[in-house]
């Protein structure tokens, strides 16, 4: 199963008022567990930046200027994400400034059952707590040090962490460390339903046979009609 953890910074909270996207960061899952593959862009807004904004990811409208804009990158966000699962914390947010750049440019709108949101699964794991982001990495103790501002490239990082332990744990479904058919132990393509190596013969006995005879005399002395004894 293939999921895209995703994250966006924007100039404002609502493309209504001509509010932009400036960042987009994505991280891809396969089977739950990073594949090493990630989307990141910045982005031109093509209008100023607010302070209120500016404060919170530091993406300046110079720094910006020479960016491309939405629609340049367009395709190749949209070929990245494919039909996978978008895992987002706040959904709503991002899908909603997503589909208002796409809508501009003439594109179909991603489909908000594609979204998986993180927000919701919290509240729901942990009614009336904290469920920010920062929040959710001191209860499942991610290291989100290195967020001294809101970035999506590392949110989207951060979230993928915290998104495993929200569905269970770093190993969900037990695929163990196979990813994308890579034994990420042993750098080495596997098979999902491969068999386990076999010995061509069996090691023998590191048991002595009066070792054996008394083991067996304990067992007798504790049952004297255990099942596993009535065969021999």
């Amino acid at each position: 199963m293939r999921e895209v953890v995703l994250d966006t910074e924007t100039t404002g909270l609502d493309p209504a008022t001509g509010d932009r996207i400036v960042e987009i960061g994505g991280v891809e899952l396969h089977n739950h567990m990073p594949t090493g593959r990630v989307y990141h862009q910045y982005i031109n807004p093509e209008r100023d930046m607010p302070e209120g904004a500016f404060a919170v990811h530091g993406l300046s409208s110079q720094f910006l200027s020479d960016k491309p804009v939405f629609k340049a990158i367009a395709d190749a966000f949209l070929e990245f994400v494919g039909d996978a699962k978008l895992v987002i914390h706040n959904a709503s947010f991002d899908m909603k400034f997503l589909n208002a750049e796409l809508k501009w440019i003439g594109n179909q709108p991603l489909p908000y059952a594609q979204a998986v949101d993180t927000l919701e699964i919290a509240r729901r794991k942990f009614p009336g707590a904290q469920n920010s982001l920062d929040a959710l990495c001191r209860r499942f103790g991610v290291d989100n040090s290195a967020r001294e501002k809101h970035g999506a490239l590392l949110d989207s990082e951060i979230l993928a962490e915290v998104y495993l332990e929200l569905i269970g744990g770093r190993q969900p479904d037990f695929a163990l460390n196979v990813v994308g058919g890579t034994d990420m132990n042993r750098g080495r393509t596997v098979s999902a339903d491969a068999a386990l190596p076999q010995r061509p013969a069996a090691l023998p006995s590191r048991l002595t046979e009066a070792e054996q005879q008394a083991h067996s005399e304990f067992v007798r002395s504790l049952v004297n009609d255990a099942l596993w004894l009535r065969n021999k």
